[in-house]
């Protein structure tokens, strides 16, 4: 049986990925994303995230020739804001220990954390989730007048 060397290679190089990590935030106002796949670092912008994933899916598989399984999305606080705008940046500064002025300073890119403040206004997020998941509703029952 013949094969296409050329289709072969591509085959082999074109496997399913693991994880890879999509680091997403904002500059000069505009929403960007970096990613770096065999040592090339590939920038680009677009929103929402949904979007900004099959658009680098599509460029890793243009340009690298891999298929990408998944993509691990971290924000920096000003996208992560933007797109969970219904927290409540003073509560998460207040359950993190954070001055919430500074905690805007931080969300609106004034001022930058160091990585052991991000990790400290983490750890609240990740807490807010946990309860957001063990939250049971129910239908009211209907009241006879």
């Amino acid at each position: 049986m013949l094969h296409n060397t050329n289709e072969t290679n591509l085959m082999k190089r074109a496997v399913p990925s693991a994880k890879i990590p999509l680091i997403y935030e904002k500059s000069n106002n505009e929403l960007w994303d970096r990613v770096t796949v065999n040592d090339a670092l590939i920038v680009d912008s677009a929103s929402p995230v949904e979007s900004l994933k099959k658009k680098v899916k599509k460029i890793i598989l243009d340009f690298e020739e891999i298929e990408v399984t998944d993509l691990e999305v971290s924000y920096d606080l000003t996208s992560f804001f933007e797109q969970y705008p219904f927290l409540n940046i003073s509560e998460i500064a207040k359950r993190a220990g954070v001055n919430a002025g500074l905690m805007r300073q931080y969300t609106s890119g004034v001022k930058y954390p160091s990585e052991e403040r991000v990790k400290q206004i983490k750890n609240p997020i990740h807490e807010i989730g946990r309860e957001l998941s063990k939250v049971k509703l129910n239908k009211p029952k209907k009241k006879s007048a």
